[in-house]
């Protein structure tokens, strides 16, 4: 379980390079249907929050239709990249904390994988993009659909080990 717990939270950190608030968005919805608590006290507390979960949603879908606008600045520019690094290092966090891991391991996970997803998925859409000639929104959607797929998968196999209260 030790190896795996990490690996999601590698793999979380990923999806948080892809798309920054899917990913806190998929675990938050994960753990407010898996171990709902009413006093918050730590971040896993709180995003196992059903507000939580609502708000993070609502953020997620805001940034997919940002990510479609003109304007938007790219996700290698140093606010956007270190916003994805500490979103993917707290998602990875609180994976290892839920499944009783140690959270430092997790969040040094989690942020690895934020720089692998967000300079991954930057240079493939730019290869798409200015070396294919596809339009960016084909790259974008793609990118969308594997956000939700892959990040569905992740956050569905994380198994907490207690149910807090």
């Amino acid at each position: 379980m030790m190896n795996k717990s990490y690996l999601r939270s590698f793999q979380l950190g990923f999806i948080a390079g892809m798309r920054a608030m899917s990913a806190p968005a998929l675990l938050s919805h994960r753990l407010s249907h898996t171990i709902p608590t009413q006093h918050p006290k730590t971040l896993l507390h709180y995003l196992a929050q059903p507000t939580t979960a609502k708000v993070f949603k609502a953020l997620a879908g805001g940034e997919i239709i940002g990510d479609k606008l003109p304007n938007t600045p790219n996700r290698t520019t140093p606010p956007q990249f270190i916003s994805r690094v500490a979103i993917g290092s707290a998602c990875g966090a609180v994976v290892s904390e839920a499944e009783g891991q140690k959270m430092p391991i997790g969040a040094v996970l989690g942020g690895l994988g934020a720089v692998a997803g967000t300079l991954l998925f930057f240079n493939l859409r730019r290869w798409l993009d200015h070396d294919l000639g596809l339009p960016d929104a084909v790259g974008a959607v793609t990118e969308d659909a594997l956000v939700a797929g892959l990040g569905w998968a992740i956050v569905s196999d994380i198994k907490p080990t207690t149910r807090l209260a």
